[in-house]
């Protein structure tokens, strides 16, 4: 039997280079990966070349106005996601025996996660663990579904359409979401707006607003009201959607708990239908295979026992 040691591979592989690689494929280009990694674009071409050599594998195509991830490529960034995920986790796991809990959280969420009850359970955590530190990190619902599979994130906290295979869900909340103007807007001053009115109108929407996604039943909100068919702006950051909403950019759908405080500070304006809003659920998402820390043990209890210990009822933001 070939022992790890006596594998040639991983000892002549230069672990940096699959760092590159992984920065490469998330930022879906090299210039905009040695942006972000703050070094010259030929290191960065380098890098991926000698990858390449070492793996024997071409893992990227690189031509003018293309660039396309390959097969072997895939395959090895989805592991390059697991081994930096369990690296990830040592700093935590090798914090045991403490006197108090020490250890990092890393939740991976969707930009328009706001909900009471997580706040309160967080603050609750925060003040009887004062040695553990968080990060919090906003990404579309489908990448953080991605780093919870490939254990780059304690939990998280987004839209489903559908519970990947492999992971534990529960719904952490649920809201419901309405269409709404901002003050730019040719209705916003209007006494009296009708749904007929919205025929036709622009909008603006969430990246996930499209057919089998999470966000279906609000695509559906707008054929009801015949809403202009396609976007004029759109955006996976709830800020910069209600950005564009106010700027008068066009119509766009938010959780109505979430705009509560912009219209009452004029800002927004709910439009109809006022009935029959889309329903949307909220899920906190784990990985039962992670190897967790104490830290995140206890912090996934946590969740799990405020999620127990509140009606789903009372978790309904209306």
């Amino acid at each position: 039997m070939v022992k790890p040691y006596e594998q040639r591979f991983p000892w002549q592989l230069d672990w940096n280079l699959l760092r590159t690689f992984m920065v490469v494929v998330e930022q879906r280009g090299i210039s905009r990966a040695a942006d972000f990694l703050g070094l010259k674009q030929p290191t960065i071409s380098s890098a991926l070349k000698r990858l390449e050599q070492t793996t024997g594998q071409v893992l990227i195509i690189r031509k003018p106005n293309e660039f396309k991830v390959t097969r072997a490529g895939q395959v090895l960034y989805s592991e390059c996601s697991s081994i930096f995920g369990a690296v990830s986790q040592l700093p935590s796991l090798l914090q045991t025996n403490e006197e108090e809990l020490r250890g990092h959280i890393f939740v991976a969420v969707a930009s328009h996660v706001i909900s009471a009850h997580f706040d309160d359970m967080l603050h609750d955590f925060s003040q009887r663990h004062p040695k553990v530190t968080f990060s919090f990190s906003v990404a579309e619902s489908e990448e953080v579904m991605g780093r919870v599979t490939q254990n780059r994130a304690s939990v998280g906290i987004c839209l489903m359409h559908d519970i990947p295979a492999g992971l534990k869900a529960s719904v952490l909340y649920r809201e419901y979401f309405a269409l709404f103007c901002g003050p730019r807007h040719r209705l916003f001053d209007r006494p009296e707006i009708a749904l007929s009115d919205l025929a036709g109108e622009a909008s603006v929407a969430f990246q996930t607003e499209a057919n089998d996604g999470p966000l279906e039943p609000v695509a559906r909100l707008r054929a009801r009201a015949k809403i202009a068919s396609g976007w004029r702006g759109v955006s996976s950051n709830l800020h910069e959607l209600r950005r564009m909403i106010v700027a008068g950019i066009g119509i766009g759908a938010l959780p109505v708990h979430v705009a509560e405080r912009d219209v009452a500070l004029g800002r927004l304006r709910q439009l109809p239908p006022y009935d029959n809003l889309p329903l949307v659920n909220i899920y906190l998402l784990s990985n039962p295979e992670r190897r967790m820390s104490e830290a995140e043990t206890a912090f996934l209890a946590a969740c799990e026992g405020m999620i127990a210990s509140v009606d789903l009822e009372a978790r309904t933001y209306r």
